[in-house]
């Protein structure tokens, strides 16, 4: 009898490190799965990690041939960021805005932004300046305050230009996206062709608003 307790015990411990083990091995899995099931584009509302924001300074509008070669490469002054005016802007909400973003040939064939990082950009005097002035009217404008980059949302569209935009605060907006398009859109090397459009989204609204252009 007191020979077979030692080999009980040793059977039982072995049986609970084993145990023990597969149990930690199944922890540490989970958040991969979960990361792979959240990792699509309608799930990627506000990433911030490699964004392109030159276009709030640049002018890559539907002008852009026009501004290179007849406008001066002085830059637009900004006016004076509206702290106030910001600070007064919700920071948390539950609507979404939605679509697809694509650029039209001269044959109506659409061409999809494929990957194209998009960003809301919420309406006051200072995003109004740049609407008017570099979206409209070409100009390329100073560097943008970076205060400004705390009140912007973020999304990435996928492989067919859908897009989405969760948890978003009640309010106005300027929708933005930078398609870059080549030979596809009969252009010899590939050009940045920026769209803009404004938005209004209120309580837990669904907002449904493509971005699209013809091309030059």
């Amino acid at each position: 009898m007191t020979k077979k307790i030692p080999l009980f015990m040793t059977f039982f411990i072995m049986l609970f490190l084993f145990t023990g083990c597969v149990q930690r091995e199944l922890v540490i899995s989970q958040p991969d799965i979960q990361q792979s099931q959240n990792n699509t584009w309608g799930g990627q509302s506000n990433i911030s990690e490699n964004i392109d924001t030159s276009d709030l300074d640049e002018n890559l509008t539907e002008t852009e041939t026009v501004i290179t070669e007849e406008m001066p490469e002085q830059r637009m002054e900004r006016i004076t960021f509206p702290a106030e005016e910001y600070n007064r802007l919700p920071r948390t909400g539950k609507g979404t805005v939605k679509g697809t973003i694509y650029v039209k040939d001269a044959y109506e064939k659409r061409i999809p932004g494929s990957g194209t990082r998009l960003y809301l950009n919420p309406v006051t005097s200072y995003s109004d300046q740049w609407y008017k002035e570099s979206y409209i009217g070409g100009y390329k404008m100073e560097k943008a305050d970076p205060r400004l980059f705390n009140y912007l949302r973020f999304t990435a569209a996928d492989s067919n230009g859908n897009f989405a935009f969760y948890g978003v605060p009640s309010g106005k907006y300027y929708l933005i996206g930078t398609v870059t398009c080549g030979t596809e859109c009969g252009y010899s090397s590939p050009k940045s062709i920026r769209i803009a459009t404004q938005v209004s989204v209120t309580g837990n609204q669904v907002v449904q608003k493509d971005l699209s252009r013809m091309v030059d």
